[in-house]
């Protein structure tokens, strides 16, 4: 068994709040995660799989069986499918205030789903799980075949590379078809499958709305709202430009990720590292993946951005507290890297003190006073910000 890294602030989570969400891309490991804590404590629970016929009757009176059960944990996996629930769980809070009273799942963000985080608020703890990180996996599994296949569990977990590509397509397939209308998107499933793909060609890259709108024949507001959804479904990450008072003219577009390496290679359907490798998104696939590593590993506390002027100056990504910078990162698929200026005079505008440029492989070595290189690895077992 995997251990998670959030499985410790979880547990806290549980001793401090009457609530706590799991949230997180279907598949990735919620359920799992919540077995484990539940396995692991000494208070009994209930676990309630909402998309199961014979567990929504157990609660067609919520008020009535969580009353009943108040002694227990109860456990209530794809809340998504019953967002009502949410009133109901906050009048028992109210009613009967514990910490570790629930315990809720869910494959969506409060934000696209109705009335949720008006209802709990100041009664319930989010904490996201992504898929697998190369810090979780203790066998240091090849970076290159994490990058490839991506971090869903099962995909992880077998080595099969038939399987591995029916696994994903699957999980595109079902997303389209059944998961984002469930959760409210009016549109054609064949339309939002182009938009992912041309935003997989946009991975790493600035998100140009306006564009996607006329080669999909629709609004700049409806892309944007078919986004909103893709976000809401962590299939999808927007970060925005950093343009505070820096005197340069900033672009204000902002840049988009996929949540999932091994999703954004099935998307460009690409079948192997080594085909990546000679493919033009090669580059954006490697700023991909080390996004999709760093991102999990901040505190609440931080931001990422990005920067970029209308005069080519860039890194790839910025981290800070409030709105002041104080890391930039420019990430490399090469084994020697050089210096840029562009980098270099991005550092100057940001003023950051710490500066770090993230290759795949290395022992770490400085190329400027202020500016160390990094393999990937190395960089997240320190995590030196």
């Amino acid at each position: 068994m995997i251990t998670r890294f959030l499985y410790s602030e979880l547990s806290w989570s549980m001793q401090k709040f009457p609530a706590v969400c799991i949230t997180g891309p279907r598949q990735c490991g919620k359920t799992t995660l919540a077995k484990q804590l539940c396995s692991a404590s000494a208070k009994d629970f209930i676990y309630l799989d909402l998309e199961k016929h014979e567990d929504l009757m157990r609660i067609k009176d919520a008020g009535l069986f969580f009353r009943d059960n108040r002694d227990k944990l109860i456990v209530l996996d794809e809340i998504q499918r019953k967002p009502e629930l949410f009133s109901e769980i906050r009048a028992e809070i109210d009613a009967f205030k514990r910490s570790g009273r629930f315990l809720i799942l869910g494959s969506a963000s409060p934000d696209i789903i109705k009335n949720t985080s008006e209802t709990l608020a100041g009664r319930i703890r989010y904490i996201h799980l992504h898929p697998f990180i190369l810090s979780e996996l203790n066998d240091p599994v090849s970076w290159k075949d994490l990058m490839f296949w991506g971090g869903f569990p099962d995909v992880v977990l077998d080595n099969d590379e038939r399987f591995r590509k029916e696994w994903l397509d699957n999980f595109i397939y079902t997303y389209l078809e059944r998961d984002l209308p469930m959760l409210g998107l009016k549109a054609d499933p064949v339309q939002i499958r182009r938009l992912w793909e041309m935003l997989a060609w946009q991975a790493g890259s600035l998100l140009n709305s306006s564009n996607l709108g006329r080669s999909l024949g629709v609004s700049n507001h409806t892309v944007n709202n078919y986004l909103d959804y893709l976000e809401g479904a962590f299939m999808i990450h927007r970060i925005e430009p950093f343009d505070a008072n820096i005197g340069k003219r900033i672009v204000k577009s902002k840049k988009v990720f996929i949540a999932d390496t091994g999703l954004l290679h099935r998307l460009l359907r690409l079948s192997s590292y080594d085909q990546l490798m000679g493919n033009a998104m090669a580059g954006h696939s490697w700023e991909n993946f080390v996004f999709n590593q760093l991102q999990p590993l901040l505190k609440n506390d931080w931001n990422i951005w990005f920067y970029r002027t209308h005069t080519g100056v860039e890194t790839d990504l910025v981290l800070g507290k409030g709105m002041k910078p104080l890391v930039s990162i420019e990430i490399k698929l090469s084994s020697s890297p050089g210096m840029t200026r562009g980098f270099a005079t991005a550092i100057a505008d940001l003023g950051t003190l710490k500066n770090f440029i993230i290759i795949p492989e290395s022992e770490k070595f400085r190329v400027r006073e202020d500016v160390t290189v990094y393999g990937l690895q190395q960089f997240i077992a320190e995590l030196p910000l």
